[in-house]
């Protein structure tokens, strides 16, 4: 195993190589799951006036200190303060103004009294004009119910980081504080490649020796996933001619990343490295890792490249290690793979390679137990729909006992 590239090392080298894409302005509705590019200060204080936060009265504090509901407080309605309207006057000592959910405080107001704690109907439908007084049946702290101009966030403050994913509340911050439009790092275009006479698309029926292409439909699905617009090619044949003009038409696309599948092992079909040799750089293949040892990356006429392994779960394997991260970087997303520990339900082997056994994952009294989900052939794909996520086996392990404890990638969210 001495000449293959440790796991860590061919990780390390591929995000050294790759870089986070350029920005661009697009309009707010638009940005629901992409990146922000850069940190976003807030030019107004939000909310950006006093405003109450109940349909109620406003009044000084001081006014309602007695009051009760067996001995109310009475004050003359001097004003009706809807929201969206602008209160004009001060508002003195024993007076009292009806105000809506979200209008502004007036001037010399300092608390609000919930409707339901006076003698106000008006929620009932019974009052549509302010009352000429009104009851209050209890006292009132000093700035109950009013909330202050900048306490969500104030002038100048920052509202998000480069980095932040857009999400729905993100929209609405960023529509609370007027931004229309927004940058965000440019979503990378990644080009799909499979290659292989036995491989016939889905719309095609299957013939003696062929199987379907899964591993482009299953790579669409992860790079979607992870933010990126994925492109597949149609399926080139065994033969230089077809291969050769296959990448040469991916990089006529001006992709941000290509990944192949099939062609990088040793064997008399393999035809990808010959290409590679022609239209680009190969930085290493061949990987301590099981499933997935024949891997390639390198650079196609500047553009990273990835010639993964033709099994299907070795494809989905190596993209989730090595493939997963650089993608995240390129599309400017934090670089996490989501790790926790678990105590294994059934033996494990390995031939001395870090090793990435599909398991399912249940809590148990002591924490969470992996189950293998059964055969671990890179060929099984079914091993994945079932799996929580992969056992990580150490390089130079072979062999892992029942209740040994390991590091488990995470495939998808828990219960």
């Amino acid at each position: 195993m001495s000449d293959l590239l440790n796991v860590d090392t061919a990780l390390e080298n591929i995000l050294d190589s790759v870089s986070a894409l350029p920005a661009e302005t697009i309009s707010l509705p638009e940005a629901h799951k992409r990146v922000i590019a850069e940190d976003i200060v807030s030019p107004i204080d939000l909310p950006p006036f006093d405003n109450s936060a109940m349909d109620g009265y406003a009044l000084h504090c001081e006014d309602s200190t007695a009051a009760s509901l067996a001995n109310p407080a009475t004050l003359p309605v001097v004003m009706d303060v809807l929201a969206g309207s602008a209160p004009s006057g001060q508002l003195q000592r024993g007076q009292a103004a009806r105000i809506m959910t979200g209008a502004p405080i007036p001037a010399g107001a300092n608390a609000v009294i919930p409707v339901e704690d006076t003698d106000d109907d008006w929620l009932k439908g019974d009052t549509v004009a302010a009352p000429a007084q009104v009851q209050l049946y209890r006292s009132l702290r000093c700035g109950e119910n009013i909330r202050r101009a900048g306490e969500n966030i104030a002038q100048g403050d920052s509202v998000m980081r480069a980095g932040t994913v857009i999400g729905p509340a993100e929209i609405g911050m960023l529509a609370g504080i007027g931004c229309a439009k927004v940058a965000v790092i440019r979503q990378p275009k990644v080009v799909i490649l499979s290659s292989g006479d036995e491989l016939v698309d889905i719309h095609h029926p299957l013939k003696p020796g062929q199987i379907r292409d899964t591993n482009s439909y299953t790579l669409a699905g992860l790079v979607r996933q992870a933010g990126g617009i994925p492109i597949r090619l149609p399926i080139a044949a065994d033969t230089l001619t077809s291969i050769r003009a296959l990448y040469r038409r991916a990089l006529e696309i001006n992709p941000d990343m290509v990944i192949s599948t099939a062609g990088v092992s040793v064997g008399a079909a393999d035809l990808v490295r010959v290409v590679m040799d022609e239209l680009g750089d190969i930085d290493f293949w061949r990987i301590n890792m099981r499933p997935g040892k024949p891997l390639a990356y390198g650079r196609l006429r500047g553009v990273p490249f990835f010639g993964l392994p033709g099994n299907p779960v070795s494809t989905m394997v190596t993209y989730e290690v090595l493939v997963r991260p650089a993608l995240a970087k390129i599309a400017g997303r934090e670089i996490k793979q989501r790790a926790i520990q678990a105590t294994l339900a059934d033996d494990m082997k390995s031939d001395g390679r870090r090793s990435y056994n599909r398991v399912t994952l249940q809590q148990g009294a002591d924490g969470l137990i992996a189950h293998s989900t059964g055969i671990q052939s890179s060929g099984a794909l079914m091993s994945m729909v079932l799996a929580d996520g992969l056992a990580v086996i150490p390089e130079g392990r072979t062999f892992l006992p029942v209740g040994a404890v390991v590091d488990v990638m995470l495939l998808r969210e828990l219960d």
